[in-house]
């Protein structure tokens, strides 16, 4: 079920963020190790960074490694975080550019790697807890991962920190519809993550954080974070893991 990458540390481009590694996020689109139920991931792909403080993205209903023209602006573009993802559209949910992720919600971007089972059945109640949409219009998406982002998107609004806003997402959409949520979001200075239901790493190094849904190559420093956990990361305090 989809794949995604968040990037915090020293600048450094799209190109080497996506494209390297002996298991980069774009080989993780036409060869995952680990995703579940799906051998593919080609139903769109985004990236979101920020310039001058603000965030802003690139987003595409095709699969990756078809997108030639991406690969030449990601050679000249740097960024100091970023989320980038790709996706393996769930049946009856179209694939469309406005389903790719990441969302954005101000100054946060968002990834959703999973499903809500029995989305008709929650659909209602999920609309009713995210409230007016109207500031985030990534949240009319027609996915199911837009209500979803809906929800922590509110919890944002209310005051919630970036990774608290998360673990409330998950608490309250899983009392609601079993699923996999693997929550991912950036605010320009922290990372933060959700595991419940599939895989994800992280590597901490002198010169920048990862947090990804799988291992982009064969380093050590990779380490597995155990499922129905949070993940918060960001240059002060370095990556910290705690159970949901």
């Amino acid at each position: 079920m989809c794949r995604h990458l968040g990037y915090l540390g020293r600048a450094r481009t799209l190109e080497s963020l996506i494209f390297d590694g002996s298991h980069s996020l774009e080989r993780q689109s036409y060869a995952p190790r680990m995703t579940q139920g799906n051998l593919l991931n080609a139903d769109g792909f985004g990236v979101g960074w920020y310039h001058r403080g603000e965030a802003v993205r690139f987003r595409r209903a095709q699969p990756i490694w078809t997108d030639r023209s991406f690969r030449e602006v990601a050679r000249a573009v740097e960024a100091a975080c970023a989320v980038a993802a790709l996706r393996s559209a769930t049946t009856r949910f179209p694939v469309d550019e406005s389903c790719a992720q990441p969302f954005r919600a101000g100054t946060r971007l968002f990834s959703h790697n999973g499903k809500v089972e029995d989305f008709d059945a929650a659909e209602g109640k999920l609309r009713e807890l995210a409230g007016d949409l109207a500031e985030v219009p990534d949240a009319r998406a027609p996915v199911d991962s837009a209500l979803v982002f809906a929800l922590a998107a509110r919890h944002w609004r209310e005051g919630a920190p970036l990774g608290d806003g998360l673990a409330e997402t998950v608490r309250t959409v899983t009392a609601l519809a079993p699923g996999r949520y693997n929550l991912l979001a950036a605010d320009g200075a922290a990372l933060a993550a959700t595991t419940w239901g599939d895989s994800l790493f992280t590597r901490a190094a002198p010169d920048g954080l990862w947090i990804s849904s799988e291992p982009l190559d064969d380093d050590p420093a990779w380490r597995r974070v155990p499922d129905h956990s949070l993940v918060t990361a960001d240059p002060a305090s370095g990556v910290r893991v705690t159970p949901l």
